[in-house]
């Protein structure tokens, strides 16, 4: 018998008893990734599910189990189907040449009581970064119930006019046009215009 056919048993007889690799399922950054990928916020999939905006912020940072209730939810309020939320995550292979233009004031408004912001490049799908743009409307922390937080990272730029940053952590700091912070953005954080007029920042987020 020749030793090639000795070598090809032996490779054959060590991939049977190699144990396959199965990559473990991520539930958590599945229900991102489809949240991410229709543009919504966690307060988006909060309303469209039911379920509290904490409660899903631990299911996609993988601090929470939910229960096959709260999998329905989950699948009901993403508008898909069951299994579909145990199929893996895409994954990009290579460039795709992918590209969006927002110009200037064609962004998607969205008011609140504290802010006034204007989402940037929402026609782009699966996006890793959520930028925006806001001005600034309140003028004192207490305009604000509580802390605003949630999952990833962030970065601000200042536009216009001046802010105080506050977060959790560390003394308010004041930004005037061309500064910039990057921080954790689960770290509490408020911004307060303290310019004549109301700043506007530039804000890219991860989550």
């Amino acid at each position: 018998m020749s030793r090639s056919v000795d070598n090809g048993r032996m490779l054959r007889a060590t991939a049977a008893n190699r144990p396959l690799k199965v990559q473990p399922l991520k539930l958590g950054e599945r229900i991102r990734d489809i949240r991410r990928r229709n543009n919504w916020t966690l307060e988006d999939a909060s309303r469209r599910t039911g379920l509290a905006r904490s409660t899903l912020s631990k299911i996609e940072n993988e601090q929470m189990s939910p229960t096959f209730e709260v999998v329905q939810k989950l699948a009901a309020g993403l508008e898909i189907e069951l299994p579909q939320l145990f199929e893996a995550s895409e994954e990009a292979g290579g460039a795709t040449g992918r590209r969006t233009i927002t110009r200037a004031g064609e962004g998607r408004p969205r008011v609140t009581a504290t802010y006034e912001h204007e989402l940037l490049s929402v026609e782009l799908a699966k996006r890793k970064m959520i930028p925006f743009k806001t001005r600034v409307r309140a003028r004192s922390f207490e305009s604000f119930s509580s802390w605003v937080r949630h999952p990833g990272e962030e970065f601000l730029c200042v536009l216009e006019g001046s802010i105080a940053f506050y977060s959790e952590f560390y003394e308010p700091v004041m930004l005037t046009a061309g500064d910039s912070v990057y921080y954790d953005s689960d770290m509490g954080h408020a911004c307060v215009s303290v310019s004549d007029d109301d700043a506007l920042i530039l804000w890219v987020s991860t989550g």
